[in-house]
């Protein structure tokens, strides 16, 4: 006799009983064999953790202190929290042209990731052509070209596209140039993610809108990305850090300094820092740049594992 022909004539309670006591070995088994592995990396998680939370801690103190007190007594409290520094930063390093810079061409290249890679995703999922494979496989591979491998091309078909829209239109925006390039170096990783996320769920809730009379652009809008919205949620999180953190394309495409991104101007930031001793305006800086994402991440972070989780475990 088979074990489902056996479960079939226990009664339910005992059933139920039976279930969780083979739930409980597996849950032992899976303990025993990576509970050695998991108390030697946990104590190093933690180290490395409390130590990037107290670094952060610090540069924020010091954000609110000068250069002499900085080198002197670095471990001290300021004296007040004022915000001298930071108004320094957003004057003297044009952080606040920066800073608007990055969220207009942040939120402009994640959502156009998004939305291309959500359609992708859906369409390489479900699709049985004999291309889909094959591009899937494109989309892989674009994600692990560095995009210091292909710069040089890069930057020489934005220039001749430049010259194009001058030469024609009369205007062109540099910021569009490092939009175009965000949104070609970012979609592989998001076409890849979406694409597994929306291969995990199941068919049969599009075969039943189907049969409800909802055709294939109202069954992916009403039904699908609902659906995948943790999947959409990571990969929207992971292309902001990307994007928002991004230094190189930034400083190569954009040379007028009201149009650079914030990386750029904490550059910017960091050579006039050093020759005026202002450090403290300095860490205010760092913590402008690093602060609106952290706060995004805790947030949202939770997403990431959620979205990740689900996608791999269905």
């Amino acid at each position: 006799m088979t074990r489902s022909s056996s479960e079939a004539v226990l009664p339910l309670p005992l059933l139920q009983v039976q279930r969780a006591g083979r739930a409980r070995t597996r849950r032992r088994k899976g303990t025993r064999r990576s509970g050695w592995f998991g108390r030697a990396i946990a104590p190093l998680i933690w180290i490395a953790g409390g130590f990037n939370v107290l670094l952060f801690l610090w540069v924020l103190l010091q954000s609110f202190r000068n250069g002499a007190e900085i080198f002197t007594r670095p471990f001290a409290l300021p004296r007040s929290f004022n915000l001298d520094n930071y108004v320094s930063a957003l004057t003297v390093g044009q952080l606040g042209y920066g800073f608007l810079n990055t969220i207009v061409v942040c939120l402009a290249a994640t959502l156009t990731i998004l939305v291309v890679a959500a359609l992708a995703g859906q369409a390489l999922s479900r699709t049985r052509h004999r291309f889909a494979s094959p591009l899937t496989s494109a989309f892989v591979v674009g994600m692990g070209i560095p995009v210091q491998a292909v710069l040089i091309p890069v930057f020489v078909m934005m220039q001749n596209i430049s010259s194009f829209m001058y030469g024609t239109v009369g205007w062109w925006d540099d910021r569009i140039s490092v939009y175009l390039v965000y949104v070609a170096t970012g979609l592989p990783f998001a076409v890849f993610l979406l694409s597994g996320f929306f291969r995990s769920l199941p068919s049969e809730v599009e075969e039943a809108a189907a049969l409800d009379g909802a055709g294939p652009v109202r069954t992916f809008f009403q039904v699908m990305l609902p659906m995948a919205r943790p999947g959409v949620t990571t990969a929207f999180i992971l292309t902001l850090l990307g994007v928002w953190n991004e230094t190189l394309v930034a400083l190569v495409f954009i040379t007028e300094n009201d149009k650079q991104t914030l990386p750029v101007s904490l550059l910017g930031l960091y050579g006039t820092m050093q020759y005026t001793s202002n450090w403290g305006g300095l860490f205010a800086g760092v913590i402008l740049v690093t602060l609106p994402i952290l706060i995004a991440y805790l947030a949202l972070g939770r997403r990431i594992v959620e979205g990740m989780t689900l996608g791999s475990g269905k």
